[in-house]
């Protein structure tokens, strides 16, 4: 089965958010984990926090991550009022269709940002969102398996 996301993208930064509003898109969901936050480090970069509080100016914001442990997303979510919905099991679309509920928009007026094919872009589609892969966010600094991990993963996706 391949996979294919809407758009590919090396960074969240890369985000085109004029397209998107033009695209009738009223939420964007982030995965955490690699995507807008170091993996398991539990801190957002100061940039990337701005960046997504500026987000929040045309678009509902939501993370959702398959995390579960509880001291971890409380430390996230102690820096930061968007909701956060943890153990999400990713591709399952349950807590994806449940954030969609609490902030009143439509799956399809969503667009779900993740760095994992098999788990954030695959839960998005199974959701009817569209979906956005990027590379991971700290990619420069991940261990060489970790890097060949994500090649292998990523030979799932259909590339136009």
């Amino acid at each position: 089965m391949f996979l294919e996301p809407n758009y590919i993208l090396d960074s969240i930064y890369d985000i085109d958010i004029i397209e998107l509003k033009d695209l009738n898109i009223h939420a964007l969901f982030f995965d955490l984990d690699s995507t807008i936050m170091k993996s398991k480090s539990g801190k957002f970069a100061f940039r990337t926090l701005q960046f997504i509080n500026d987000l929040r100016t045309n678009f509902k914001v939501a993370i959702i991550t398959n995390n579960k442990k509880r001291s971890y997303i409380k430390k996230v979510c102690s820096q930061t009022d968007i909701p956060v919905y943890s153990d999400a099991k990713k591709p399952d679309t349950k807590v994806l269709l449940k954030a969609c509920k609490d902030l009143n928009v439509y799956p399809e007026d969503v667009a779900m940002i993740g760095d994992r094919p098999l788990s954030d872009i695959l839960g998005g589609k199974k959701a009817g969102m569209m979906t956005i892969l990027v590379d991971s966010i700290s990619k420069n600094e991940e261990s060489p398996i970790v890097r060949f991990v994500r090649f292998l993963e990523r030979l799932s996706i259909k590339r136009i």
